[in-house]
């Protein structure tokens, strides 16, 4: 090399970047008497000091390959699900690739799919009847490398879980709160690290404090599940005191009472007492990023950082639940500095694309294997499945929630009595009032076990028809159905419960919970009252709730042992296993009710708000109160547009318990009242003749209602002329000729009648005047066909439950007259047969 003197050494893996090399010849040509040897060395100092004549060497020029300067910043991608509950369907191959375009778009390496729990139960039919093993098999084909325990997770105990799910499962179930019993030593992974564009994240899981109430609890009698919050928060601390990861991200199997969709932001949630605020705000600031799930809410909420600074480049973190079901992936985006530090996020609910199945498996290979494994577990699902079980006229569904901004409607309102429950309720209460299966008297029904609708239209199936495999979508737990003997007193208690309370009194994310009931109960309750003295009335068979009674209710296994916190029934006596499983059940009553017709959605309610309804009324009193809930909110539910107000004096009706009164007044009409969005104010005055009995509300919605009001006797005694007295529609009531059925009246079987004092008074046996007795199987309420309902009055023997129609006059008055079967269906015909 010409005038160089230098060489370049390298290693052999630099060397591998070297693209050539040259010579820069800057300096050698110049005369030496410039360079810097020769400073002051001539008398004419020629020294330069540019760079042309530093040294008389040239630079060797190297050219390397060193690729792209490092990024200043870089992002990680968060695809989540939650609550997907075994959705294998058609939808199923959209669902996966929704997360493939997401990933995509940031790229495989760039990106992490994870689950906030439920993943697994409560599942559709093709993959609850092959025991979610389709479930599984798709969501390792999209590689879910994490995942929250859910409360689902545990329905068929934890050594399934442990045993059968995870074996099956690559990914790793993360559940920092739950601990061998009696222990704080965790029985699953409380956290993992994964990488992700090259950043170190690491996942920490935790499921609701709640799963002991969701799930059977011999399953996981050998657990404690703890706070989740200070699980996670522990677990943080340990990654960041050792410096495991860079970037932490919170899997949490809970979640907000209500979202986006319900209206709901994110200051009301994080104010309303439970376990979402204690998330929000209490959750350790080391965590970047939080995911949850359980409600089945939807949401993506910016929520303050605790404790940061007020000049923190960061305030606020995201919060994001996708709703359930698949229907929408959650995406967090995290950017990071050259320090791995979160610098911003984005977040987001993408909704499951539309793009045609074939082309989603032609782009992605992960959806062609979901197709593949969707396909072959549909057509396994397929031959047992498409069997005819039953028939329905229309929609039977649970409660739903209308979105004015998209105009559509989201199933699974908990908070909210349905038409579908209802209808669960009478299919328990069928199969299990004989002798040999319990001899239950009433049938209740959680709403958290209705996982599906009954629908009229459902694609490759006959209008109307039901297959297995919709039945089964409605009831997949396979419970059983159990028995057990509760007290009036322990009956008010578990509607109060409806109102929810944890064992430790605080409150969880779903706070009320509707019950279905089956049709012979109805109640009515006052939402302005304080927690635990909200239930105001209660009739079953058509009498007044007796608390010192004892009542055979039927339910599933779940609830019988205290299940969604209804823990009175942990107090239930004579408690039995029918051998029978609620699927079983349900699709035998749905085949047996619909062998003659269709069966029909039926929208009256079992309980109603009655807002500052008074104790008691007195003649001509002035009377002002609320209605809310007069409809229900199932699909095909026709909004109710008025209210009728009618008194109905002692002896009007019959009704199992009510004491029946002879006096000279005749039911009457008190007014009718607008009702707009299943809400009324009903203002009018009490008449001046009374004669005990009650006062009614029937909507032209189907809703009917007892007041909860004590009415006095004003009028004098005497037997009405029991001839037939035009009905609303100016048409005669049947005669009991014309019905065949007698008037329901107390019969001589020992029913006490109660008083204003509390003190049963026997009533007059039906041979003593002649009328045909009362049936008495458990299960049929009288008030449910015409000639029924029962007059009202004063006591019920109920404690502080008002009555709802027994009373009686002083028993040296001699009153307790039994009236002919006409005058006892004259007014009856009004009510909506079997709406209860």
């Amino acid at each position: 090399m010409v005038g160089s003197l230098d060489h370049i050494v390298a290693t052999p893996a630099l060397d591998a970047l070297v693209t050539g090399v040259d010579i820069w010849n800057i300096n050698s040509t110049e005369s030496i008497a410039m360079g810097y040897s020769r400073y002051n060395y001539n008398v004419t100092n020629f020294y330069d000091s540019s760079a042309f004549a530093a040294s008389d060497h040239d630079p060797v020029v190297v050219g390397l390959t060193l690729g792209d300067a490092p990024a200043a910043t870089k992002v990680i991608n968060l695809l989540n699900i939650n609550d997907f509950h075994g959705r294998i369907d058609a939808n199923t191959v959209k669902f996966a690739g929704t997360v493939e375009q997401l990933r995509a778009a940031s790229g495989d390496a760039n990106t992490a799919f994870l689950s906030a729990g439920d993943s697994l139960g409560a599942s559709l039919f093709a993959s609850a009847s092959q025991q979610d093993q389709p479930t599984i098999d798709v969501l390792n084909a999209l590689d879910l490398q994490a995942s929250a325990v859910g409360n689902h997770e545990f329905d068929q105990g934890y050594a399934d879980l442990d045993g059968r799910v995870t074996d099956a499962a690559n990914w790793d179930y993360l559940g920092a709160n739950v601990y061998a019993k009696g222990t704080t030593t965790p029985v699953l992974d409380e956290y993992k690290i994964i990488s992700v564009n090259g950043v170190k994240v690491a996942i920490i899981g935790a499921v609701t404090q709640e799963t002991p109430t969701l799930v059977t609890p011999t399953g996981i009698s050998m657990l404690d599940f703890g706070d989740p919050v200070e699980a996670v928060n522990r677990v943080a601390k340990t990654i960041t005191e050792g410096n495991l990861a860079d970037v932490i991200v919170a899997e949490y199997h809970e979640g907000a009472g209500a979202g986006t969709p319900d209206g709901a932001t994110f200051t009301e949630e994080a104010a309303a007492e439970g376990a979402f605020r204690e998330i929000v705000t209490q959750t350790s600031a080391s965590v970047n990023a939080i995911f949850t799930g359980h409600t089945h809410k939807q949401y993506a909420w910016d929520a303050p950082i605790p404790g940061v600074p007020a000049n923190a480049a960061l305030q606020t973190r995201p919060v994001l639940q996708t709703g359930s079901y698949g229907e929408f992936i959650g995406q967090i985006v995290l950017t990071v500095d050259a320090d791995n530090n979160v610098v911003s996020y984005t977040q987001d609910n993408v909704a499951r694309t539309k793009a045609d199945d074939a082309e989603l498996a032609n782009q992605f290979p992960r959806v062609a294997e979901v197709q593949e494994i969707t396909e072959a577990a549909l057509k396994e699902a397929e031959v047992a499945g498409s069997v005819p079980v039953g028939k329905i006229a229309a929609d039977i569904t649970t409660a739903q929630t209308f979105d004015p901004e998209t105009g559509t409607y989201t199933r699974d309102d908990r908070g909210s009595e349905s038409a579908l429950g209802n209808l669960v309720g009478n299919a328990l209460l069928d199969a299990l009032k004989s002798e040999q299966t319990g001899g239950a008297e009433i049938g209740v029904v959680n709403p958290g076990g209705l996982r599906a609708d009954l629908l009229h239209k459902n694609e490759g199936i006959e209008d109307g028809v039901v297959t297995y495999a919709n039945a089964n979508a409605v009831l997949p737990f396979v419970n059983n159905l159990w028995t057990t003997s509760l007290t009036g007193a322990q009956v008010k208690t578990m509607l109060e419960q409806q109102w929810q309370t944890n064992a430790d009194g605080t409150i969880p994310s779903r706070p009320f919970l509707n019950l279905g009931l089956s049709a012979n109960v109805d109640y009515s309750y006052d939402s302005s009252r304080e927690l635990g003295d909200h239930i105001t009335s209660v009739v079953i068979n058509g009498a007044p709730l007796d608390l010192e009674r004892s009542y055979r209710v039927g339910t599933f296994s779940f609830l019988a042992t205290g299940g969604d916190n209804f823990r009175v029934f942990t107090e239930g006596a004579n408690t039995k296993d029918s051998g029978l499983i609620d699927r079983d059940a349900w699709i035998t009553y749905l085949g047996e009710k619909s062998a003659t017709a269709p069966i029909a959605p039926d929208f009256s309610r079992r309980g109603v708000d009655i807002v500052g309804a008074p104790a008691a009324v007195t003649a001509g009193q002035q009377v002002t109160l609320g209605l809310n809930k007069l409809d229900l909110t199932s699909l095909g539910a026709t909004p109710s547009t008025e209210v009728t107000l009618r008194y109905e004096p002692s002896g009007s009706g019959g009704g199992i318990g009510f004491a029946v009164l002879g006096a000279a007044v005749l039911p009457s009409t008190l007014g009718s009242f607008p009702v707009t969005e299943g809400a009324a104010t009903v203002d009018f005055t009490v008449p001046e003749q009374l004669n005990a009995g009650r006062f009614t509300i029937t909507t032209d919605g189907g809703t009917y209602a007892r007041l909860p009001v004590t009415i006095p006797v004003t009028a004098a005694v005497e037997t009405p002329t029991p001839s037939p007295t035009p009905t609303e529609t100016g048409t005669p009531s049947p005669t009991p000729t014309e019905t065949g059925t007698p008037s329901p009246t107390p019969t001589g079987t020992g029913i006490p009648v109660p008083t204003e004092t509390g003190i049963p008074v026997p009533v007059p046996t039906a041979t003593e005047t002649g009328t045909t007795p009362v049936p008495t199987t458990p299960g049929t309420s009288p008030s449910v066909s015409a000639g029924t309902g029962g007059g009202t009055g004063t006591g019920s023997g109920a404690g502080n439950l008002a009555s709802t129609g027994a009373t009686a006059l002083p028993l040296g008055l001699g009153a307790l007259l039994l009236l002919s079967a006409g005058a006892a269906v004259a007014f009856a015909a009004r009510r909506k047969g079997a709406k209860h």
